[in-house]
């Protein structure tokens, strides 16, 4: 009678332990090795054949970028919302992170999500934020990293190179992959009655609002508008690279090239305005603003507008009237195009798009300095050593009669 009780006990014991120890082969089983085991087969099968991995530049920038705690305040995946999709694009599929391991997808979004930040923003951009956020955000809370640079942001060290070498590629996989990695991923998906994992299909790849786009519809702003939202929304979004009064001589401007536009020496149409507002200017620093409101958009078109100040520029004398024709069919229009729209037979194979002179309308003094000096950051070239004085003051003043204000 005295061993029975002590047996049971022990039984208990044995029998516990072999719960537990089953129990927790268990839970690893299917909370770590079973789904591991399917994202990888799901990966491996919605996968394109051969992936882009990165370099060992963005290798080194991974490990800044985990260094550097980028990941507390942003994260690294587009969820199956539909508020993330219209802000960033389709959401994440898991072969897009296949050599970005363990992963950096972060759990708080402070700052904007990175899975798309290839190509949104040029590279200035990016170390001028780097350096010092608010010289071109204004309202970032992001701190400064000047440990990366040589004294100036447009200094960078190699750990800054290694870091935007590694912001270049997320996303960058997905994009190179194309319609046919779509397809590709749509049908190893197998699972056209989900109406959620369908979701990863639908739409763009990139939404981002701020990536530029060169072309595209383009819709008409409202002709009323608010001045006083505009200029809140001027130094808001705008005053850091283009300067309180426009001159493009914000606190980022230095670091930028090509420079911010001078707006205060531009006439702008309506269109050109609309254009770079939803838009952007691919190649430069200057993003689009599609996730504000037309309205919006309008006002700050019209606080632009009242930067150009009313000036009377000199006449040109008639005895230069046919050589600028001239010197503009021979030198500028192969860029410009015949007619000024920047549709010139090279354009397109520049990175940037040739002004259109139809739409926006430079001042004689910024014409004659772009002629003499170029426009750093741009495809201009300087023209004093092939041009006379008086062919570049004829050139100057035949662009500006292009204008037309966006009634043609």
């Amino acid at each position: 009678m005295s061993t029975t009780p002590g047996r049971a006990v022990r039984k208990a014991y044995l029998v516990a332990s072999v719960a537990g120890v089953l129990f927790f082969v268990m839970s690893v089983g299917l909370l770590g090795v079973w789904p591991r085991r399917v994202i990888e087969a799901q990966t491996a099968a919605m996968s394109p054949e051969h992936p882009l991995g990165m370099s060992a530049s963005a290798l080194r920038g991974r490990a800044i970028y985990g260094r550097e705690g980028c990941a507390y305040c942003h994260t690294q995946q587009i969820r199956y919302l539909h508020t993330d999709m219209s802000r960033f694009g389709a959401p994440t599929l898991a072969w897009e992170t296949r050599f970005d391991y363990p992963h950096l997808w972060g759990t708080r979004r402070i700052g904007p999500d990175l899975s798309r930040a290839a190509g949104t923003r040029s590279a200035d951009w990016h170390f001028a934020h780097l350096f010092a956020p608010r010289s071109v955000v204004t309202a970032s809370v992001m701190p400064a990293y000047p440990s990366l640079f040589d004294g100036a942001p447009d200094r960078p060290r190699q750990a800054a190179r290694d870091l935007l070498s590694y912001l270049e590629t997320l996303g960058r996989a997905r994009e190179i992959a194309g319609p046919e990695g779509e397809a590709h991923a749509r049908e190893a998906c197998n699972c056209a009655d989900d109406e959620m994992l369908q979701m990863a299909f639908d739409g763009p790849v990139n939404a981002n609002p701020a990536k530029t786009r060169r072309g595209g519809e383009v819709p008409a702003l409202p002709p009323a508008a608010d001045l006083a939202r505009g200029r809140q929304l001027y130094g808001d979004h705008c005053a850091s690279c283009h300067g309180s009064s426009g001159q493009g001589d914000g606190p980022g401007a230095t670091a930028l090239k090509p420079r911010p536009g001078n707006l205060a020496e531009h006439e702008y149409s309506d269109a050109q305005l609309a254009e770079v507002l939803w838009n952007g200017v691919a190649g430069t620093a200057m993003p689009a603003w599609r996730d504000h409101p037309l309205a919006d958009l309008a006002a700050l078109a019209a606080v632009v507008k009242s930067f150009a100040a009313a000036r009377a520029e000199p006449a040109l004398p008639e005895h230069l009237a046919e050589i600028g024709a001239r010197v503009y069919a021979s030198s500028c229009a192969q860029c410009h195009g015949q007619q000024g729209d920047g549709r010139g037979t090279a354009a397109a194979a520049l990175a940037m798009a040739p002004a259109n002179f139809r739409q926006q309308r430079p001042s004689l003094d910024l014409s004659l300095r772009a002629l003499r000096n170029g426009v750093d950051g741009t495809p201009m070239a300087p023209w004093n050593s092939r041009l006379g004085a008086d062919e570049m003051l004829a050139v100057a003043h035949h662009v500006r009669g292009f204008y037309d204000g966006g009634s043609r």
